[in-house]
């Protein structure tokens, strides 16, 4: 499958913009490795100053129109592009198994199917939503699109952030420019075949390659376009914030994390803190609101550790290419030597290396593995505590009682999300209602769906999802009628 899947897709040395697959302006190459081979498998081609205009520039033209489109039309755009996202579920998954590493049985069940979960929920939230209401006073409120958006994206979870940016985007009216995670290109350029295949018009997507002190930060400081969505790390959003600044345009981020899981005694601990380490480890550690700080009631924290040992032992780790609930590679060298050093950090810090380590898996001498990784007696102020990591690697520490829980809990920059396990509901209520985050899992509860997206403090601004997220692509106007 890894032939065609690979080199059956498009040209990844050519642009969307306006409309059509074109030849940048710039030469300048950048090459597509495969994590589990570690081999080149594309070239793409990084943008200039150049590129980025001529992309702002038909986008602009296309807003003047599109904008003035109806809901009923925008609707069925997104119903057809529906339509086509189940049909090319495969090829997303493939993409990104073949770009990122994902195994395959979690590309296609959560990376592909977040571009079809997201798409229904847009379209639930697009046909609910009032863009046109009286206010009491007698003023008439309407919501309009915000303009020319530019798009960043990062490399963990390609189809879920492109669906979360372009799909609120194409919804309200607006027109974008969307420049993907240069290590995942494979499925963006998918994905912008499909949202062409759907009828939309010349210059409402476009699509451009680029590093981010030269693509990125060209859209960010562009003065025609008029709002900024980022996702990735929080040093990389501080700088579009930065950039965005002297045209005032509005900025929308959504960034790191280092999510606490709270572990209370008379939680069920085997299925609970089995069910979250693995949940740590899930896309091999490479997501922003993983659980990688598991906080333990002292009171059953030695039984804690022997379920947590096992299951991180128990996690197994594979070859992308086949079926089966392993975890994959890092997506880069330079992510797996970031991984490293901070599990050789957390061992020069003193924390118990409870299970994994340093260095490849046994018998994997190719491709970007880590080893599912557990630090014990670990305490809130360790380098490994406090920074996201982003690997398979869970940090283990003890709290005296429920007070103190919440106090480490919260004592982080961060605030995307924070987990809860308990048997007693009131107390998953009271403790929710005090952690700084923007999403509580109690007992084991996902995301779904059409739910806002996004977290406190330095985890970022706005909301991606639902009502919520087409309202962040939205202008209110007030009429004042005589």
């Amino acid at each position: 499958m890894r032939r065609n899947s690979e080199n059956n897709l498009m040209d990844l040395q050519k642009f969307y913009i306006g409309g059509a697959w074109v030849t940048p302006h710039s030469a300048r190459e950048f090459p597509v490795l495969n994590p589990a081979t570690e081999e080149r498998i594309g070239t793409i081609i990084l943008g200039d100053e150049t590129d980025v205009n001529a992309a702002v520039a038909a986008a602009k033209e296309a807003f003047g129109s599109f904008s003035r489109t109806t809901r009923e039309e925008r609707i069925a755009l997104l119903e057809k592009l529906l339509e086509i996202s189940k049909d090319r579920r495969e090829v997303l998954a493939q993409a990104m198994r073949a770009e990122m590493g994902a195994p395959i049985s979690m590309a296609r069940d959560a990376q592909a199917d977040s571009g079809i979960g997201h798409l229904e929920g847009i379209l639930e939230a697009l046909k609910a939503q009032e863009l046109r209401e009286t206010l009491p006073n007698g003023d008439t409120l309407v919501r309009e699109p915000i303009g020319v958006c530019g798009l960043i994206t990062p490399w963990n979870w390609p189809v879920n952030q492109i669906a979360l940016k372009v799909l609120p985007a194409l919804a309200t009216g607006c027109t974008c420019v969307l420049k993907p995670s240069e290590h995942t290109p494979m499925s963006a350029a998918v994905y912008a075949q499909m949202i062409h295949d759907a009828g939309y018009p010349a210059g409402v997507f476009n699509l451009i390659h680029g590093d981010g002190p030269t693509v990125g930060a060209g859209l960010s400081r562009h003065p025609d376009i008029d709002m900024m969505s980022f996702t990735g790390s929080t040093r990389a959003g501080i700088a579009v914030s930065k950039d965005a600044a002297d045209t005032v345009k509005r900025v929308t981020l959504e960034l790191g994390g280092k999510s606490p899981n709270l572990v209370f005694a008379d939680a069920d601990l085997e299925e609970k803190v089995t069910n979250s380490v693995l949940e740590c480890m899930y896309n091999t550690g490479q997501s922003c609101d993983a659980p990688t700080r598991m906080l333990v009631e002292k009171s059953c924290y030695d039984q804690v550790l022997e379920i947590a040992k096992a299951a991180a032992e128990g996690q197994a780790l594979g070859d992308p290419e086949q079926e089966g609930d392993h975890i994959g590679p890092m997506f880069d060298q330079i992510q797996f030597d970031r991984v490293q050093s901070m599990i050789q950090k957390g061992i020069d810090e003193g924390a118990t290396l409870l299970a994994g380590g340093l260095g490849r898996p046994e018998g994997m001498d190719k491709g970007w593995y880590v080893r599912p990784t557990v630090f014990a007696n670990v305490t809130n102020d360790m380098a490994i505590a406090r920074q996201e990591i982003f690997g398979p690697v869970l940090v283990i520490i003890p709290f005296e009682n429920e007070e103190d829980a919440i106090r480490i809990a919260n004592d982080t920059p961060y605030g995307l999300a924070a987990y809860l396990q308990t048997g007693d509901p009131e107390r998953a209520e009271r403790v929710a209602a005090r952690l700084r985050a923007g999403a509580v899992h109690i007992n084991g509860g996902g995301f779904n769906y059409g739910s806002p997206f996004g977290g406190y403090k330095q985890s970022g601004n706005g909301r991606e999802g639902g009502m919520l997220g087409l309202e962040d692509y939205q202008e209110v106007k007030t009429l004042h009628f005589g």
